[in-house]
């Protein structure tokens, strides 16, 4: 039986206006031949990402385009990846004999570095690979001291997304886009001055390890074998890659001590779903939790949850059926420092109880 190749996967993130959709749509309008899915993450609940892409003429009617463009509405693509971009990955994957290539559009407030670690789960890892991260920047937006073409409006947006820190001040999204990238695109280059965009890029550079290329462009067009089989492998070395946005130890650096932490086992009965979530998030609140891991048992549904916590912030999904004598129950893993095992076990029983 033949091994298919590893799917490629490119990763498309950028502030609100900084031409990402155009970017897109430029390279499915030069795909040559190649057969290609997308999956298009907005912020809130209008389409109009997915309508421009669905007009392009790749050779495909509006039924197969609808069936190819997948359009994730309901917040930062990152922070919704196990309920929507788990399942459409686990789609595509099942079908990666008929595709060359997956484009992700992120939303304007994607932090690229949660979706990237995501193709390090087994489901995917073993199907897919990240290609490249592409960061698109708005480059008279830059100059201008902006970052973004509508600064109020990506701060806006920025209000409104509960997964995000909203003291973050915009200059330190945008540098969490570029501590991801693979590739640096400064678009509309054509519409600032030579001294203004060497400034922009000396600014990007000072984001960006030595080894990512930051290259030029207007309106995105850029030839398809630059943006396309970069075979970075972003996933494997994601982790290395440090943003304002990772969760830190009350300012330690990443050299301390392991045996400083606790881990404790809780075994606990089958639960509500977003009770246990909720449960959680207070544990992780209140007592300094770091980490959790661990499947749950969830009622009247015939596959385990598998949940996986850093901070506040949880990914979930279901990953297998349980087996018919298995015991369904939920065993949860809980790092940090100072854990009191019995403490943590009953504030939990206590609020699923509830």
């Amino acid at each position: 039986m033949k091994t298919l190749a590893k799917l490629p996967v490119t990763i498309v993130t950028g502030f609100l206006g900084s031409g990402k959709t155009t970017l897109l749509r430029h390279m499915l309008d030069n795909a040559q031949g190649r057969r290609i899915a997308v999956i298009v993450n907005e912020f809130g609940e209008l389409g109009i990402d997915g309508e421009i892409l669905k007009q392009c003429s790749i050779g495909c009617t509006e039924e197969e385009a609808n069936g190819r463009v997948y359009e994730l509405a309901n917040g930062c693509l990152c922070c919704t990846v196990q309920e929507e971009f788990f399942p459409v990955m686990r789609e595509l994957v099942a079908r990666r004999g008929d595709l060359d290539h997956i484009l992700i559009e992120t939303s304007g407030l994607a932090l690229p570095k949660p979706l990237v670690q995501a193709f390090q789960w087994p489901e995917i890892r073993s199907a897919c690979t990240v290609d490249a991260v592409i960061t698109v920047v708005d480059s008279p937006a830059v100059a201008a001291g902006t970052f973004a073409a509508f600064p109020d409006k990506v701060d806006a947006q920025r209000k409104l997304d509960p997964n995000l820190d909203h003291e973050s001040p915009l200059h330190e999204l945008f540098a969490d886009q570029l501590a991801s990238a693979d590739l640096v695109i400064l678009n509309k280059a054509d519409l600032i001055n030579p001294e203004d965009l060497a400034k922009v890029r000396l600014e990007v550079a000072e984001e960006l390890p030595p080894a990512v290329k930051v290259i030029e462009a207007s309106s995105g067009r850029l030839p398809l074998d630059v943006l396309i089989g970069l075979g970075a492998g972003s996933e494997e070395h994601i982790d290395s890659r440090h943003s304002h946005h990772d969760h830190h130890h009350d300012g330690d650096d990443d050299d301390h001590d392991h045996d400083a932490f606790d881990s404790i086992s809780i075994e606990l009965p089958q639960a509500d779903e977003s009770l246990l979530l909720d449960a959680l998030t207070q544990l992780v609140v209140q007592h300094d939790v770091l980490r959790v891991k661990g499947f749950a048992a969830i009622p009247n549904k015939p596959m385990r949850l598998l949940i996986q916590g850093v901070g506040t912030r949880f990914d979930k999904h279901f990953d297998r059926q349980w087996g018919a004598d298995e015991a369904r129950v939920t065993r949860l893993v809980l790092i940090g420092q100072a854990l009191d095992a019995g403490l943590l076990e009953a504030q939990l029983r206590a609020a699923l109880s509830a």
